[in-house]
């Protein structure tokens, strides 16, 4: 495969040449967050949304960036020009350079545009639940954090029971989100997904899902997922996707599912910025 070519604090690299400094606070401790999204019809999808929750993650983690996002929707653009059939962009910002600790320095922030391949999801998701709470009233919950050990070891517990996704509960046992993904269950015969206060992260698709569709935010049990009939996971690089199995739990993708799939199709097929 050949190299991609990214846009690294302002000069664009070839992948295989680009580096950063081994103190950069993103690589020794995660001090950083990033957005990551689609490319649909030769542009980065859903854009402004993007931007705006790439700058709630940094006030969240107190990162003052002085790049505009004028600046950063050109590199974008620019990212996407130079790596045609990229399926997907993803924005890094880091504290930049810093002691080896949890203490900053006093340099810029680093950022980074990166392009790469479709993730090759299915068309449906296999999913297994996992103990390890998120905790709703952390200081990254709502933040799109570099600091993702806990999806790592959620995400190869998944890949070893052969499903391609993790559940989280959180710490009042509810439902509340994926490693990478929102989720969206039937109960009661109404289409249900966690509140952003459960701790689950404000996704993207999850945002257009609720806009377009009849969605009800509540919190629920985790145990829900052991009587729905039926449930969808949403992100920026699966859409809507049918979830097919639940730990050993056979489902079928149902009519909630198709409406909602239809619906984002259609919002995705007439702009790329909603």
């Amino acid at each position: 495969m050949n190299p991609y070519v990214w846009w690294i604090n302002g000069e664009m690299v070839s992948s295989e040449d680009a580096m950063l400094p081994v103190a950069d606070h993103g690589l020794t401790v995660g001090d950083g967050c990033f957005e990551t999204t689609a490319i649909v019809r030769g542009a980065a999808f859903a854009m402004t949304r993007h931007l705006s929750r790439l700058r709630h993650s940094l006030s969240g983690l107190l990162i003052d960036l002085a790049t505009t996002d004028t600046e950063l929707r050109a590199a974008t653009d620019a990212v996407v020009a130079a790596n045609p059939g990229a399926g997907i962009i993803r924005i890094t910002v880091t504290a930049g350079t810093g002691p080896l600790g949890s203490g900053r320095g006093e340099g810029s922030p680093t950022v980074v545009v990166a392009a790469g391949p479709n993730r090759g999801w299915g068309n449906q998701a296999r999913v297994i639940t996992v103990s390890w709470p998120r905790n709703e009233r952390g200081a990254l919950a709502g933040i799109k954090s570099t600091s993702y050990a806990e999806n790592v070891i959620a995400l190869a517990r998944a890949k070893a029971a052969g499903a391609s996704e993790a559940i989280f509960p959180n710490t009042l046992g509810n439902l509340c989100e994926g490693t990478g993904t929102n989720i969206f269950v039937e109960h009661e015969g109404r289409l249900v997904t966690p509140p952003l206060t459960s701790g689950c992260l404000a996704g993207v698709t999850r945002g257009l899902v609720v806009e377009t569709s009849e969605v009800d935010e509540i919190d629920l049990p985790i145990e829900v997922l052991s009587t729905t009939t039926e449930a969808f996971l949403t992100s920026s690089t699966r859409d809507v996707m049918p979830i097919d199995r639940i730990d050993d739990r056979v489902l079928k993708p149902g009519p909630l599912t198709a409406a909602a799939s239809a619906a984002f199709a259609a919002l995705a097929a007439s702009t790329l910025d909603p």
